[in-house]
């Protein structure tokens, strides 16, 4: 039987995630199956905790066959016939994690990916993604207060604090309601009448995002509604779910279809261009490839900056695509420095809230400020999978190894070989 690791998370000072739980930990190991843990000081569960649970705690990954993790693993890292299973982000061909990739391969060892693990109909059975949606409102909305601040407007959202410096979501749910019943009791600066908040997607995390956004007791309107610029309400905070279907339409003039979409991007042009100006406060929470159009494109934002009319000032870029669905997301931020003023005049960017420009959100560890919340939920979806990692014979050739199909279909990489569903990927190495 193998042995299950728990590494130390490395890539972030603020990582706290794990992805196994010690209560999930202790029912695992009651059944015969031996973790290690490795020691950390800055886990959201302490090392006695899993102790306490069955687990060894050790100094490093060594004595491990099968070595868990959240976020991307060191370069040198890896070692022979080891099998490890965390969020590569190879899956597109990402530049920067291509030398990781490159010597996991030539460790020879096996990678599984959970962005991977999906039913038979392509939904994600293991994911983070709420929480994103969550610890990214909770952020937009706190930047969007910092923001304001700058500009010399006083804001009910001034109050409010970044998604880690809470100690549960509750506490940050709390502080969301008294900030909108300030600002309901108060009204809005003069100017500002009424705040539009657009969030994107129809998935987890933009249902995490929207989660958040009705503890504002605002007014949920149409994309119809947004696109003629009339608000029938009088409710100072206005809010819209843009999905893919309100914004793409088929060049032939076909009804909008999901999975043709996806299948054939080429074929759809998008308006949303139509929706942006109506805009103050953007969230992206949609899942997004080089193959689809651009949501909020650098020469559209400098185009309403130099008309005087660019009425955008916050964007919350759960997605965090770097130029990519959002193309002034010039990178992927760290919470301790999680906010940037990008300038669409000049076509640069500063950290912090203060400059002429977008307040742009774009920290990529989002679940990581609500690490409690999110572990819990994480590890019940990963535990029934525990005891067939702890099973499987990595050494067999790849068309003989015996796993569930949705793990199965995550292993992008066997014993150094990419699989053959994922050969793509060698076109990017």
């Amino acid at each position: 039987m193998n042995r299950i690791g728990i590494r130390h998370e490395d890539k972030y000072t603020l990582e706290r995630r794990t992805p196994l739980i010690p209560s999930d930990v202790r029912e695992l190991t009651k059944d015969g199956i031996e973790i290690h843990i490795e020691s950390s000081d800055k886990r959201i569960f302490r090392d006695d905790e899993f102790s306490n649970a069955g687990a060894a705690v050790a100094d490093n990954m060594a004595e491990c066959d099968v070595v868990l993790g959240v976020k991307e693993m060191p370069e040198n890292y890896f070692a022979k016939d080891r099998t490890y299973i965390f969020f590569s982000h190879v899956i597109k061909g990402q530049p920067y994690n291509m030398p990781m990739l490159r010597n996991l391969m030539s460790a020879g060892s096996t990678l599984i990916d959970y962005e991977k693990i999906e039913d038979e109909n392509g939904r994600r059975l293991i994911f983070f993604g709420r929480y994103a949606g969550l610890a990214g409102m909770v952020n937009t909305l706190w930047a969007a207060g910092k923001r304001f601040e700058e500009l010399g407007i006083e804001h009910a959202f001034s109050r409010l604090k970044q998604a880690y410096r809470y100690n549960a979501l509750d506490e940050a749910k709390s502080d969301i309601k008294e900030a909108a019943k300030h600002l309901h009791n108060i009204g809005l600066p003069e100017g500002m009448n009424p705040l539009i908040i657009a969030i994107t997607g129809d998935g987890n995390v933009s249902q995490g995002a929207l989660e958040i956004a009705e503890l504002l007791q605002g007014n949920s309107m149409t994309t119809e509604e947004l696109r003629s610029g009339k608000h029938f309400d009088t409710n100072p905070i206005q809010i819209v779910n843009i999905t893919p279907g309100d914004y793409l339409t088929h060049i032939d003039g076909k009804e909008f279809d999901l999975a043709d979409y996806i299948a054939n991007p080429e074929c759809y042009r998008s308006s949303i261009e139509e929706l942006l100006p109506h805009i103050d406060i953007f969230v992206n929470g949609i899942y997004w490839d080089e193959r689809y159009p651009k949501l909020i494109k650098k020469e559209w934002l400098k185009k309403q900056a130099q008309s005087g009319e660019l009425k955008l000032r916050v964007i919350g870029d759960i997605t965090c695509d770097v130029h990519g669905s959002v193309e002034c997301t010039e990178k992927a931020t760290e919470i301790e420095d999680p906010v940037f003023v990008y300038n669409p005049s000049d076509d640069r960017f500063k950290m912090g809230f203060r400059g002429d420009g977008i307040a742009v959100m774009a920290v990529d560890i989002l679940p990581s400020e609500l690490p409690r919340e999110a572990s819990e939920h994480f590890s019940s979806a990963l535990k029934p999978y525990i005891k067939a990692l702890a099973n499987a014979d990595f050494l067999q050739e790849f068309s003989k190894l015996h796993l569930p199909a949705p793990l199965k279909k995550a292993v992008i990489v066997h014993r150094g070989e990419l699989t053959p569903e994922y050969k793509y990927i060698e076109e990017f190495l």
